[in-house]
């Protein structure tokens, strides 16, 4: 098991490749990794990513509260969404915030990153829905983003980037990549006349196939906001599942999926 210093030297790696990936400019973007349920690691406001070196990561509580910073250091002001992550996601060890560059070209557009068109992303990342837009820093963006954490692990940000986050910082890392080659693909095949999508059937196919691989994670194959309102797959729906509103869970969902928290959590 990795010790705190091991963890934050892997933070300002991930800090790195981010930026070193064109994911960020300047000081953008934040990461953060969960410690125990009260205590969390996270990158600095008004640094760049890509200069990071251990001493600059901060630790908050659970509530956002510095426990521990060095210098002039102090929390990103985007905690706030990195909590409500957690919070509502006990299976959540690492949160990523990025600005890549085609993805968040999608969110500025308002396109959500729904289209079938590879296997890999249809099995492993699954859809990207649009998450409205919040003020930085304010109780909007953790909002926002909270009516879709229960069933996607990435979510883009109106107007602003794009967010992953998974169960560990490798994890969530690399479902960012992920998400911006998603991204890009879809984007130049655009360009070359538009993608040549998957069919329903197909789509159910490649669900299928990770259902039996049994990866872990929030995904359409297993929990479909869309299938669970009798509407078309979020892979399907024509972006439609980016209009999936907070509170239409059945209490019965809630609690199959508490169950399955439960059981994970006695493991």
């Amino acid at each position: 098991m990795q010790n705190e210093y091991e963890i934050k030297k892997e933070i300002c790696d991930i800090g790195k490749r981010i930026y070193n990936r064109n994911m960020v400019a300047a000081n953008d973007g934040n990461i953060s990794v969960k410690l125990s349920d009260n205590e969390f690691l996270c990158t600095p406001t008004g640094v760049s990513k890509g200069f990071m070196t251990p001493e600059y990561i901060c630790k908050v509580d659970a509530q956002g509260n510095v426990i521990q910073a060095n210098g002039n250091f102090k929390p990103s002001s985007e905690i706030k969404m990195h909590m409500r992550v957690y919070q509502e996601r006990p299976d959540v060890r690492s949160v990523v915030h990025a600005h890549p560059v085609y993805a968040t070209s999608f969110a500025i557009a308002g396109i959500p990153l729904t289209q079938p068109i590879m296997p890999e992303a249809v099995i492993a990342l699954g859809c990207v829905p649009i998450a409205k837009y919040g003020r930085p820093s304010t109780m909007e963006i953790p909002d926002a983003v909270s009516e879709y954490v229960q069933y996607f692990d990435a979510v883009l940000l109106e107007s602003h980037g794009a967010l992953t986050y998974s169960d560990s910082l490798l994890n969530a890392y690399l479902k960012m990549e992920s998400v911006e080659f998603y991204a890009q693909l879809l984007y130049q095949s655009r360009l070359l006349g538009g993608p040549k999508e998957f069919t329903p059937q197909q789509v159910e196919e490649l669900y299928e196939i990770r259902r039996q691989f049994g990866m872990k994670g929030r995904h359409p194959a297993n929990l479909c906001p869309n299938l669970k309102e009798g509407q078309p797959s979020c892979h399907n729906c024509g972006g439609h599942c980016g209009e999936h509103k907070a509170g239409a869970a059945s209490p019965d969902l809630v609690a199959e999926i508490t169950k399955k928290v439960i059981e994970q959590l006695g493991k």
